[in-house]
């Protein structure tokens, strides 16, 4: 199920070894909205970012922006194995989890990565356009519909929209993730897809 990402076969030695490992860290994990491997998120983060003419470093910490929230990976192994640049930008998009309540723990992010530079900025612009696709599919799905968590995530989405908008101005990364939004079919319903951002969800 899902799409294959292919990683272009002029990805340089450090992301690919990011790739290996990432590879190896989220092996049987399932991404929910249409049960493809988890995988397909970080290789298509990564895509973006080397389409985009990001260096190397980056595009490594794009294969491995997850690990540190869904592995048993911590911010020392990715500072032994891949050094304590692509640690520092993984940790930059890596949510605290001890602040409780959704709308409070993102805005944290928002303002961790804001702080981080414009680097830590590129990378969540392209974590955000695969957020994106993956809502499109949920909603455009038979049994998709505007569910309480799809308006919560739109919301959030545009939140983070705004900050790049206001951050990243320069970069096609920020304007393919507004024509992503504008393409989601939540978004022409109506203002309630974007009243909502409470407890909760997914990211």
């Amino acid at each position: 199920m899902g799409v294959a990402i292919r990683v272009p076969a002029t990805v340089p030695r450090l992301a690919r070894d990011a790739l290996d490992y990432a590879r190896e860290l989220h092996r049987g994990q399932r991404r929910e909205v249409d049960g493809a491997p988890f995988m397909a998120h970080p290789r298509e983060v990564a895509r973006l970012l080397h389409a985009s003419g990001a260096p190397d470093h980056l595009v490594a910490a794009g294969f491995l922006h997850d690990v540190i929230e869904k592995t048993p990976a911590t911010a020392f192994d990715l500072r032994r194995r891949f050094g304590s640049t692509v640690a520092a930008l993984v940790l930059a998009v890596s949510e605290d989890e001890s602040i409780h309540g959704y709308a409070k723990r993102k805005g944290a992010l928002r303002h961790q990565v804001a702080d981080a530079g414009e680097e830590a900025l590129l990378l969540f612009a392209a974590d955000k356009i695969s957020k994106a696709r993956e809502l499109h599919l949920e909603l455009a799905s038979p049994s998709g519909r505007a569910s309480r968590s799809a308006r919560r995530r739109l919301a959030y989405y545009r939140r983070c929209l705004a900050l790049l908008q206001d951050r990243l101005a320069h970069s096609p990364l920020v304007d393919q993730l507004d024509a992503e939004l504008a393409d989601l079919p939540e978004r022409r319903r109506g203002r309630g897809a974007h009243r909502s951002d409470g407890q909760g969800g997914q990211t």
